[in-house]
């Protein structure tokens, strides 16, 4: 199962930290908002964040966060 190509390479998506986490740890994949699904393994800062994520994120408000307006999106 192929995740790994066309546009998707060339951006920074939007996942949970958690997820993040855990897959640094142990390898597992992580499905970012837009539906991508990688092993993360690259430095998020040096791409643009993915169009589809950055909209996905911005329909979902605040869903609680008490972090407003600090997040740049990437790595997320």
């Amino acid at each position: 199962m192929s995740h790994g190509d066309g546009d998707h390479e060339r951006y920074a998506h939007y996942v949970q930290k958690d997820k993040i986490m855990a897959s640094a740890l142990d390898g597992t994949p992580v499905v970012a908002l837009c539906g991508k699904v990688w092993v993360p393994g690259r430095d998020p800062k040096k791409y643009p964040v993915c169009p589809m994520c950055k909209e996905i994120y911005e329909s979902m408000g605040s869903g609680g966060d008490k972090d407003k307006g600090g997040k740049d999106g990437k790595g997320k």
